[in-house]
């Protein structure tokens, strides 16, 4: 019986522990962010909604009862002097966060997919345009342009614009690996053989070296989504990301800065969420590659 490319992958992946945690994590998240609804009705409290009887102004707005208003009621605690439920606001930051790294993902992977691999297969001029369009925007100080870009955008959704942003500034880095595997494919000799055989450029393009990329392509995605993750939530710290009401981590972070030594309950809370998401995904790209090509694992 044969067993099919995509199941041995899988068997690979399973097989190492670490992955089939990490992957564990990731469905998790998943869940987490797609019921996000449905947690936030269970739990009985919204991410917009105030709870002034949850907090002492007495204290400054601190929360009442220990570990940052844990309770029965509200389950994470509640933010300082507004009093919105922590489990909410974590749980559609979560959603925020995974949808703007998803499509910025998916953004980055089409764009340097289809550059990199026009660029590999027809070199010559094309792959030059190309090849320096690519090190022109990879020169570029990419944190401090997307904060600029955001900045000069006031009425755009963000969360819209985060993902365009960082869609256009990751490109160049998919383009490049995608432009040398298909350097390499398009000089193979199942290549050479189809053209013999009266293949078209189009064909030879889309049905010989376009499969073979599958593998680098999507080891490149997952390894990618950690980093737009946690860019997403730097930019929100800094103020220029998801804006309020939204939930988003790294706003939550910078909200929780003034209050960690009176409330760490709420500062380490999303940094738990923030630092679990990135390692999981972080975990499972590694795995991914090796299960895609187990002689690159470390001996």
């Amino acid at each position: 019986m044969t067993v099919l490319p995509q199941v041995t992958v899988l068997r690979r992946l399973l097989a190492q522990r670490s992955a089939a945690i990490a992957l564990a994590v990731v469905a998790g998240l998943v869940l987490v962010a797609v019921a996000a609804p449905l947690i936030t009705w269970v739990a009985g409290s919204s991410p917009t909604a105030f709870h002034s009887d949850a907090v002492d102004p007495a204290l400054g707005g601190l929360p009442r009862g220990a570990a940052g208003g844990i309770s029965t009621r509200h389950w994470l605690g509640v933010e300082p002097v507004n009093g919105r439920d922590v489990l909410a606001r974590v749980v559609y930051g979560a959603q925020v966060s995974l949808l703007i790294a998803v499509l910025a993902t998916a953004l980055s992977v089409v764009l340097g997919t289809a550059l990199g691999l026009v660029a590999g297969f027809f070199g010559g001029w094309v792959d030059t345009a190309i090849g320096r369009t690519m090190d022109l925007l990879l020169s570029f100080p990419s944190l401090i342009f997307m904060i600029a870009l955001i900045s000069a955008a006031p009425g755009v959704d963000r969360r819209l614009l985060l993902v365009v942003v960082l869609g256009f500034f990751g490109w160049p880095y998919v383009g490049r690996i995608v432009r040398g595997q298909a350097m390499v494919l398009a000089r193979g000799e199942f290549v050479a053989a189809a053209r013999v055989l009266g293949a078209s450029r189009r064909a030879l393009l889309l049905r010989e070296v376009l499969p073979n990329l599958t593998g680098p392509v999507l080891v490149v995605a997952t390894m990618s989504i950690p980093g737009y993750i946690a860019t997403e939530a730097g930019l929100s710290f800094l103020g220029v990301g998801v804006q309020a009401p939204t939930p988003s981590w790294g706003q939550m972070i910078a909200t929780a800065v003034p209050w960690y030594a009176a409330d760490p309950a709420y500062f380490l809370i999303p940094g738990a969420f923030l630092f679990v998401t990135v390692l999981a995904f972080n975990v499972l790209g590694d795995a991914v590659r090796d299960a895609l090509d187990p002689r690159s694992r470390p001996r």
